[in-house]
């Protein structure tokens, strides 16, 4: 045999309802690869496009739709998006499941190789808040979701453990999340809590402001258990770091 077949067998799958292999598909190389041996290279090669990391962070809640993607990531273009979610179910960083539906359903859902990289957006986002964070700029979309779907990356900071329901409440729309601590860390699903140990509600402008550098949780509806709900609030400002004067200066 040659040893080319050899080859490809090897690296083939054996598949019963045919009775030969099928090869797994391999990912064309990328346009611009570092082209370095080193593991953050290789690294960077799979996530360091552009939307990529904020995709995984928009999927830290659960399976999306395409279009719930789209909402969610208001700045990319439709191409831009289909093109970076075909890249990673290629590069084994998503699933896509099909439902037999009309209109057709396709859902994406992170693969535990994605799951992994949450710390990593946890530690990016202390570092946001340490040296880039500001009040919302008039160019920002404001998504309070955007911040909340970072909290299975994110360790809080005691032994305390229970659901935290947080409500957004604006006129036109109402966003609910629930959160549940654990020894594991932080998850957290878009949906209404089941009997949240705590919860805390607010409007958009309210939570804005419990969120930027002066941290300003008056306007929010505390109820229930407030020291877990102050602990994950504490969590999800990064353990209560400020914006530094750099970071002011160059907002």
């Amino acid at each position: 045999m040659p040893a080319t077949a050899s080859v490809r067998l090897e690296l083939g799958r054996y598949a019963p309802s045919t009775g030969g292999f099928s090869i797994p598909h391999v990912p064309p190389p990328k346009r611009h690869p570092y082209d370095q041996w080193s593991p953050d290279a290789r690294a960077l090669d799979l996530v360091g496009d552009k939307w990529t990391l904020l995709i995984v962070r928009d999927l830290a809640a659960g399976p999306r739709r395409f279009v719930e993607l789209q909402r969610v990531l208001p700045g990319i273009s439709t191409e831009q998006l289909r093109s970076r979610l075909n890249r990673m179910v290629a590069d084994g960083m998503l699933t896509r499941k099909r439902y037999r539906e009309v209109p057709p359903r396709v859902d994406y859902e992170l693969t535990e190789r994605a799951r992994e990289l949450m710390p990593i957006l946890g530690e990016l986002a202390r570092w946001g808040y340490e040296w880039a964070w500001s009040p919302p700029r008039a160019s920002e979309s404001i998504d309070l979701g955007a911040i909340f779907r970072l909290a299975p990356g994110l360790r809080h900071g005691g032994p305390a453990t229970g659901t935290v329901e947080f409500v957004v409440e604006d006129p036109e729309r109402r966003a609910d999340f629930t959160f549940k601590l654990s020894e594991e860390g932080i998850s957290v699903e878009e949906r209404p809590a089941d009997g949240a140990e705590a919860r805390v509600a607010g409007a958009t402008e309210q939570w804005v402001r419990a969120f930027s550098p002066g941290r300003d949780r008056s306007g929010l509806e505390l109820t229930g258990d407030q020291q877990l709900a102050e602990m994950l609030l504490d969590a999800l400002a990064a353990g209560g770091r400020r914006a530094s004067a750099g970071a002011q200066q160059a907002a």
